[in-house]
């Protein structure tokens, strides 16, 4: 059993399905589970279509033409002549899209869920049934029946005996009847039955649930990358594809912000000891990037990862009293509450500073929640690096005369907060 993950780029237009069902083509025989994001941008183009309490979304029209023109023009230009069955249901999809819409209730989270999951249950339909289409016999899954969260919309908490024992019973069979099972990433079901997502960009994870809970000897992800690279080509002309790296290692480094790889994704697998291969789709022939059980990183490089828009917040008492232990326990229930992600924390005798993804919920949410017992002070417009296996020369070509606002240092790893992001 294989599993195989194909993100939205991979299916973004009808030559990218074309390639994609290619690839499969290569491995189609053996027992393979095909998940599939959302085709190209359409997560954001839903997420447009959301609506705030009872007011239209801005720009709803143009919008909701551009989500239904895009899948029907890829559906059309890949079956040609024989596109009113796909055509037929995907007018099914736009359909509920709207009523979905048109009878949103108050809650914006769980409007969210419900409206942005169709994306990967359109792009499923198109590709399973192309692959149909071209004699490669499948069957599509709704995946919600299968993974199941909590009522937490837009970041679902796994129930990991509910989703085992339903992979169990709806899932496995399947491979009995069918060599390939296509399925959606990102949406799971919440025990009520309602859709929930697993967060954005959440479709690894959602692979990585699957290949655990049906024992794979392997998953692999096809990205538009040659595999594990040391640094983000759009800040490097020159990187380094690694060969292979340990578990722990490739978690660190999700954990710092490596975009290859959904932070959850690793952690399931790497309980079951099933290898991850990182693969091009723009050259599957090509070796890619295992992370496994492995000793060491191969080759051993310098690897750096950016993460832009970052926030720094100072949070002091104000009272006379010091940064202690009740102090720390009540600012990290307010990150609880908010369920903001900590990229970098450093405390000293009268300050707690925190370096976060900058957006609208610091400012609507965290900081009115801190300042009923602290003073906040923040700085807007950072960078933050991350190398491991630095050295001070290294460091100092990525900083140049920027100002530090902020560093730690470990034996392997360095993080670095700068101004004037790059």
């Amino acid at each position: 059993m294989k599993v195989f993950k194909f993100g939205g780029a991979s299916v973004n237009s009808a030559s990218a399905v074309k390639n994609m069902a290619h690839i499969v083509e290569q491995y189609y025989g053996e027992p393979l589970l095909v998940v599939v994001s959302a085709m190209g941008k359409t997560t954001n183009l839903l997420e447009k279509l959301v609506p705030q309490g009872d007011m239209q979304p801005p720009d709803f029209d143009e919008n909701f033409a551009k989500l239904t023109d895009y899948h029907t023009e890829i559906a059309q230009q890949l079956f040609e002549n024989q596109s009113e069955g796909i055509i037929a249901k995907l007018n099914l999809f736009f359909e509920q899209i709207h009523d979905r819409i048109c009878n949103a209730s108050f809650d914006y989270n769980y409007n969210y869920d419900q409206i942005v999951s169709f994306g990967e249950l359109m792009s499923t339909t198109i590709v399973s049934e192309y692959l149909n289409f071209k004699n490669l016999e499948n069957k599509w899954f709704d995946v919600r029946s299968v993974i199941k969260t909590d009522d937490r919309y837009r970041e679902g908490k796994i129930d990991w005996q509910l989703t085992q024992s339903a992979s169990d019973k709806l899932l496995k069979p399947l491979f009995n009847v069918h060599k390939m099972v296509v399925t959606q990433g990102f949406i799971a079901g919440s025990a009520m039955g309602a859709t929930t997502t697993l967060g954005r960009e959440g479709s690894d994870y959602s692979a990585s649930v699957l290949s655990y809970c049906l024992d794979a000897e392997a998953m692999t992800i096809w990205k538009d990358v040659p595999g594990f690279l040391n640094a983000d080509p759009k800040y490097f002309e020159k990187t380094v594809k690694i060969e292979h790296i340990p578990y722990n290692e490739a978690i660190e480094l999700t954990y710092f912000g490596a975009s290859v790889i959904h932070p959850k994704t690793l952690k399931p697998l790497q309980n079951k000891h099933i290898p991850l291969l990182v693969k091009s789709f723009i050259t599957p022939d090509e070796e890619g990037s295992t992370i496994g059980d492995f000793k060491t990183i191969k080759p051993r490089t310098p690897l750096y990862i950016f993460k832009n828009n970052q926030i720094l917040l100072s949070i002091l008492p104000k009272d006379f009293s010091f940064i202690a232990e009740d102090n720390l326990h009540a600012i990290f229930g307010t990150f609880a509450q908010t369920g903001l992600k900590i990229n970098m924390m450093q405390n000293s005798a009268l300050s707690f500073s925190v370096c976060l993804d900058n957006n609208d919920m610091i400012f609507e949410k965290l900081i009115p929640l801190l300042k009923k017992s602290f003073k906040v002070r923040y700085n807007t417009g950072l960078q933050l690096i991350t190398i491991r296996y630095y050295n001070d020369d290294i460091i100092r070509s990525i900083v140049g005369q920027r100002n530090i606002l902020l560093e730690q240092r470990s034996r392997s790893t360095v993080q670095i907060l700068v101004e004037n992001a790059q």
